[in-house]
């Protein structure tokens, strides 16, 4: 059946090519009128004075240009139409518009020196780009400049302290995102729009996408399910790379990041350029990192990663829209923390095959020599991501279609003998052919109308020795529509969505040897299951002021149950325990209703969100128990069982954040923000009441300095910037079969300073940060690390592995201009 999906795949692609060659190449009977360029200027508001090297930029056509020495700019083949318009200028607040191109009129844009860091916001994932203040979804976007400042690991660590996300971690490599205590499944990852198939059903898998690529995040906390069906329940993170490069324009980029904790060495490469409508940008990656350490553990015995990442896309913009061909190369292998403790010294074990002989392991306490450099040692994970995918979008007339097609395949291994280390104790090969279409009806009477439709067709195999889930086939597809028109001051959308998944999962049989055969005993019985269902969603944003916008929304998610939920049968070493799957789950589905405000003035910026999200069927694994009432564990490991099951449950909560930037003291901010959720299952006892796994309480607080220029000094953007953050108790645990335990407090202090450094003229020569986390070395463990649950350490009689300690980091960022 693949190679049939790949066929498809390949028909599609193909289809984009002849339908970007027919669009610009079909012979007309009358000579075609030449479409008058789009021009305009940008000035400062208050002095009218010319801003040259503001960006002008236009989403929905990937088209971006930027203003010259007298603040004129030009775009000489914009399609006929009425697009969305982003101007930014740093240190101005940004200015969105719907502009009319085509028209020969030129554009007058004045930009106010920014009170805000916020300004007026462009976000993708919500279908058609909008303005965010005008969706009702709750969306939040980090941008370039916030993730430079940041010192993190990998891509979800980078926005792991956005108000409303959290990350499950195992270890310094791994994290996954938690969007308002929903995660794995629940939520779309996008990788420039284009939804990533990889293993997500792990905890222990991470997200397979180069950190030094993204160049801004968007998060929408709400359901997806309406534009990204299945698995879009909590919401969607859309990784999005760098804006296309100014017509005439070769440049290119050099970045390379330091950090002392784990020793981590990051250096990327990048060069991208626009010559006459034909664009490309190509990056390469390469990271390493050894152990970890902190207070408690000193060196983190196998927690050290290496990656080797590539990414980009050629392609061609003109008059008639744009087709791009992407891919996206994702190489990692780290080590697997298992946290076995000597019994008299609390050192790490490392397992050790005596005479290579696999059924006679001991577990020797590691040396101060197995705890330095880059290494890795069994346990370990080798993982290998590969997307191929084609971005197209065509203007019909007044109307548009965009056409998204990729093929990935997601190569994840475990090697976890220690008498043989390049054996594949686990093997799972998936392949994936994605799909999405969507037609932009001509407006009408002010109402913009999208139709569409998604799916994709998965294959995964078993290569390995040992057998987690079963192999299996996943088909799943659906259509949507949704609208939505500004009455006033009030924005409104809506829309509908149908969706049907199938998940076939093969019968294995195994025989003495525990190897594949025909015939033996049953390690995972074949079935198929069905799932269908309706989304929906409908909400509006007002704009009472020009400073205050109300918000809500109403929204049906929905998600198919995973195949380790129905399937698993086996050890699962990254999660340190044994899981079972129940092939009788049924799919979740939730109702979320969101509520909100945002209020900015020259003095103040306040945002209020708050959520209540009931969801029926919801999924979860618990210990189970033996015939004595004792935690069930598995013989030869010690590892405790978990089986999947499933109740009612309710998560609500919601967030706040506080920005004071007196004026005029525009150059001072002090940013406060507070998120919680609260999450019940109901008609359960005590210890069973509160959803696992569930995030505690936080509160941030960061007092910041920004300055445009420093006096005649070659300084440009400086910033200083220090935050605590306080993350609260988290008691509210699902206590019962010692399935969770309760985390205490803790607060950590980081601190950051930056600035961009020029010729003297304006143009910069490089960028410098750095910053220190938990500058104090606090002690801590993360409600939700899955290391918090190893072993017993007798040397300071505390339980599990605890989290990085103090961390400073220095990176570099050279920018190269080449034409």
């Amino acid at each position: 059946m693949f190679r049939y999906s790949l066929l498809s795949a390949c028909l599609l692609l193909g289809a984009g090519s002849v339908l970007a060659q027919t669009a610009s190449t079909r012979p007309a009977r009358v000579a075609p009128v030449a479409i008058p360029p789009t021009t305009g200027r940008v000035t400062d508001a208050a002095s009218g004075e010319a801003l040259p090297g503001a960006t002008i930029y236009f989403p929905d056509l990937k088209r971006a240009t930027a203003t010259t020495a007298d603040g004129s700019f030009q775009f000489a083949a914009l399609p006929r139409g009425r697009f969305l318009m982003q101007v930014r200028f740093v240190g101005y607040t940004t200015v969105v518009r719907t502009v009319a191109t085509g028209t020969g009129q030129p554009l007058t844009i004045a930009l106010a020196p920014a009170a805000t860091e916020i300004g007026q916001v462009v976000v993708t994932g919500v279908s058609a780009s909008t303005e965010m203040r005008r969706s009702p979804v709750p969306t939040t976007v980090v941008d370039q400049t916030r993730l430079r400042q940041t010192a993190a690991t990998n891509a979800v660590d980078a926005i792991a302290h956005t108000p409303g996300l959290s990350q499950i971690t195992t270890g310094a490599a791994i994290s996954k995102p938690v969007i308002r205590g929903l995660g794995s499944n629940r939520l779309v990852t996008l990788n420039n729009g284009a939804k990533q198939e990889g293993q997500q059903w792990g905890d222990e898998h991470g997200i397979e996408i180069d950190e030094y690529s993204i160049d801004r995040v968007e998060i929408i906390k709400g359901p997806g399910s309406l534009l990204y069906g299945s698995d879009g329940l909590a919401g969607v993170i859309n990784f999005l790379p760098p804006e296309p490069v100014n017509d005439g324009r070769i440049v290119g980029s050099v970045a390379t990041n330091y950090q002392t904790n784990n020793h981590l060495q990051g250096y990327s490469l990048m060069n991208a350029g626009n010559l006459n409508g034909l664009n490309w940008m190509v990056r390469g990656t390469g990271k390493l990192a050894g152990n970890y350490r902190n207070r408690y553990d000193g060196r983190v015995y196998n927690s050290g990663f290496r990656e080797l990442d590539g990414s980009g896309y050629v392609g061609v913009n003109k008059s008639w829209g744009y087709s791009h061909l992407t891919f996206n190369s994702f190489n990692q292998e780290l080590g697997l923390v298992e946290g076995d403790r000597d019994s008299v010294t609390g050192r790490f074990l490392k397992q050790v095959a005596i005479g290579g002989d696999p059924d006679n392991l001991v577990g020797l306490p590691v040396t101060d020599a197995d705890l330095r450099g880059y290494g890795t040692a069994v346990p370990r994970q080798q993982i290998n991501h590969l997307r191929i995918g084609t971005d197209n979008s065509f203007i019909l007339g007044h109307s548009r279609l965009t056409l998204n097609v990729g093929v990935q395949q997601n190569l994840r291994r475990e090697f976890g003998n220690p008498a043989d280390g390049e054996e594949n104790s686990l093997f799972f090969q998936l392949r994936t052919v994605d799909y999405a279409a969507r037609y932009f009806l001509p407006e009408m009477k002010g109402w913009q109308t999208t139709l569409g439709v998604s799916g994709m067709r998965q294959e995964n195999q078993n290569k390995g020795i040992e057998f987690l889930i079963p192999a299996y086939q996943l088909t799943d597809g659906g259509v949507f529509s949704l609208t939505k028109k500004t009455f006033g001051k009030l924005d409104l959308s809506g829309g509908l969505r149908y969706d049907l998944r199938r998940i076939t999962a093969d019968q294995l049989l195994l025989d003495q040897n525990e190897r594949p055969a025909s015939s033996g005993e049953e390690k995972f019985p074949g079935f198929q299951s069905t799932f269908r269902n309706v989304s929906g969603s409908v909400g509006g944003a007002f704009s009472a002021t020009d400073k205050l916008v109300l918000k809500a929304n109403i929204a049906r998610g929905f998600r198919a149950p995973n195949i380790a939920e129905l399937g698993s049968n086996g050890q699962h070493e990254g999660t340190i325990r044994y899981e079972i799957g129940e092939p009788n789950l049924k799919a979740e589905t939730s109702l979320q209703v969101d509520g909100g405000l945002s209020y900015t003035s020259d003095h103040v910026g306040l945002s209020l969100d708050a959520f209540r999200n009931g969801i029926n069927n919801y999924i979860f694994p618990a210990k189970l128990l033996d015939a004595s009432g004792s935690t069930d564990s598995v013989a030869t490991t010690g590892d405790p069982v978990f089986r999947y099951g499933q109740g009612n449950a309710r998560l609500a909560g919601g967030e706040v954040t506080l920005d004071l930037h007196p004026h005029p003291l525009d150059w001072l901010h002090f940013e406060n923000s507070f998120s919680m959720v609260r999450a019940i299952q109901f008609d359960q006892p005590a210890g069973q009441k509160y959803l696992p796994f569930i995030p505690a309480d936080r509160l941030q607080s960061e007092l910041r300095v920004n300055f445009r220029k420093v006096g005649k000094s070659r300084l440009r953007n400086l910033y200083a910037r220090g935050s605590v953050e306080h993350t609260f108790a988290q008691n509210r645990v699902f206590s019962a079969f010692e399935t969770e335990t309760p985390t205490p407090e803790y607060t950590l202090v980081n601190l950051g300073v930056g600035s961009d450094v020029t010729n003297g003229k304006d143009r910069t020569v490089f960028s410098l940060y750095l910053t220190a986390n938990n500058l104090f070395d606090v002690g801590y463990q993360s409600h939700l690390s899955r290391l918090k649950y190893a072993a017993y350490n007798p040397s300071n009689g505390r339980t599990g592995v605890f989290n990085q300690g103090r961390n400073v980091s220095v990176r570099l960022v050279v920018p190269l201009s080449f034409k």
